[in-house]
């Protein structure tokens, strides 16, 4: 357990200076448990009564706001039961209009509490519409009467950014709240991120002292690489290795074991990962995830931007460098992409085995496996497209399954992002026994791009950033993989592999995908 304090240490401040604040995370984040924790510590001073209270319970009434009033009023007479001292617990809650309970009832708490009262409520983006606007406008009215007569410090706790509850309440149409704005008390918006090294350090050591398993350096910074820091991802590679993989607690845990781990929970694809994918059928999503999975420009309209932050307050992408937003971490990627994988590569049984494409001296064989993929591509091709979602990302996403079955239980596929400049990479990693019997690493890198009609020939394009590329991971030579979707004639060529020197003297390789050739009717005209 990483301390609550370490993890939103601006919380105490506000708390004392009697402000009303907003804490957003994404899902399984360690929201809920460090707003607990958080509370607990508060209480814990002297100085107040703390507690966290779910709002979830009024989310199944809607509109009717005096249901989700007395649901949410329910719920918070038993959270305070198990959080606080008894003579810190709310009174019994009073009667009144619908529209005015909520407040009237945090309004009698805080005058009979003998201390002032901090009130972390959970899941306020859960609830929608009337329901959302009224308890966030009688959050506003009772504001001036703290600390006596109303709560001395509210948090609002959800998913979003304060920004975005006004749209959630109208059905992100924020033209059709109406009303004055219950936003304007609120002093500052915190972000409860993700896990540092150091803490992904420190959580592995909590249970090497208790259990004795060490996680040797480079796996704990391996686990931190795939996972971002993400909370539930760090948790899941621990349990898969502890609990299902039962890797023996007196045996260092390595790189290799946290690769398999990795595997085994995106094959499991649990419920955290289900939801991602599940996330992908979104529009918002879509309209800012595809740029980054086809490397292509992001829009630069208000509306892209307003998705975007939708979309990082959900923790699907992090803010990059100054090309843009990038996906949250390398095991989200991979979901994606094998995800939209499926949409054009529903059975596996197309798809290469596991070692269809090994040399002799136990190298993978790239151009086996991209002259078995132009193959491929000539006869199943245009299955990518009839309008599915991420068309434009389907050619990247199909070279991934391609890739990544081949490499099955030997190696790894990463995809590699680099968003407004035209491009998305792949890299593999292939680990094999030599000859003379020792352990070793391919690595290789494919630029990926798209040729549509009408567009200018990228191969330019792609052998200055692939040369760029191979400079910045030492390694001599790149593969350039074209998916030309333009209509052939019928002499097109059969996705022929040819070679160029890079202008940094790289070797690298150029595949051409084609389509199959244009048909010509053998009818006669009528």
């Amino acid at each position: 357990m990483i301390a609550a304090s370490a993890r939103l240490p601006e919380v105490p401040g506000l708390v004392a200076r009697e402000n009303y604040f907003v804490v957003h995370a994404p899902r399984q984040t360690g929201k809920t448990t460090t707003l607990r924790a958080l509370a607990a510590e508060l209480t814990a001073s002297g100085k107040y009564a703390a507690v966290k209270l779910s709002l979830q319970s009024g989310a199944a009434f809607g509109d009717d706001i005096g249901g989700a009033t007395r649901a949410i009023l329910a719920k918070a007479s038993r959270e305070a039961r198990l959080g606080l001292p008894a003579d810190l617990r709310p009174p019994a809650w009073p009667e009144g209009p619908d529209g005015d309970l909520f407040g009237s009832s945090l309004a009698a708490w805080a005058e009979s509490c003998p201390k002032p009262l901090v009130l972390f409520l959970d899941e306020i983006d859960s609830l929608t519409g009337a329901t959302l606007v009224s308890v966030l406008s009688q959050i506003r009215e009772g504001f001036e009467d703290r600390p006596g007569a109303f709560p001395a410090s509210i948090a609002l706790c959800g998913l979003r950014d304060v920004r975005d509850y006004k749209s959630t309440a109208s059905g992100r149409n924020p033209e059709r709240s109406g009303g004055p704005s219950p936003f304007n008390i609120i002093v500052e918006s915190l972000r409860l991120g993700d896990f540092t090294l150091g803490e992904v350090r420190e959580l592995y050591g909590q249970h090497t002292a208790e259990a004795g398993r060490v996680f040797t350096d480079e796996a704990v910074e391996h686990v931190y690489a795939l996972t971002g820091g993400q909370p539930w991802l760090v948790n899941a590679l621990a349990a898969e290795i502890v609990d299902r993989m039962k890797i023996p607690a007196t045996e260092p845990v390595t790189v290799e074991q946290v690769d398999t781990a990795r595997e085994r929970v995106i094959q499991a694809r649990p419920s955290h990962l289900d939801s991602l994918v599940r996330r992908l059928r979104e529009p918002e999503v879509q309209r800012v995830l595809l740029p980054l999975l086809a490397g292509s420009e992001q829009p630069v309209d208000l509306e892209y931007s307003d998705d975007r932050s939708f979309v990082r307050d959900l923790g699907l992408i992090t803010e990059g460098d100054e090309a843009g937003p990038r996906i949250a971490n390398p095991i989200y990627a991979e979901v994606i992409s094998r995800a939209l994988a499926e949409q054009v590569v529903p059975s596996p049984a197309v798809l290469p085995t596991a070692r269809d494409f090994v040399l002799p001296d136990g190298r993978f064989d790239v151009p086996g496996a991209l002259t078995g993929l132009a193959a491929f591509w000539r006869t199943h091709g245009k299955m990518l497209g009839d309008g599915r979602p991420y068309e434009e990302a389907l050619p990247h996403a199909f070279l991934f399954a391609w890739l990544d079955r081949a490499v099955n239980g030997d190696g790894d596929v990463f995809r590699e992002y680099a968003n407004g400049r035209g491009r998305a990479d792949l890299y593999l990693r292939w680990r094999y026994t030599a000859r003379d019997g020792t352990r070793a690493e391919q690595r290789e890198v494919f630029e990926v791009k798209t040729q549509r009609p009408g567009k200018a020939d990228p191969l330019k394009d792609a052998i200055v950033q692939l040369d760029d590329y191979l400079n910045h991971l030492d390694l001599s030579s790149g593969h350039i993989v074209i998916f030309d979707q333009r209509p052939q004639p019928a002499a097109a060529p059969a996705g022929p592999l040819t070679t160029q020197i890079s202008p940094s003297g790289h070797s690298i390789s150029i595949t051409r995908l084609v389509l199959p050739p244009a048909r010509r009717s053998t009818r006669a005209p009528s």
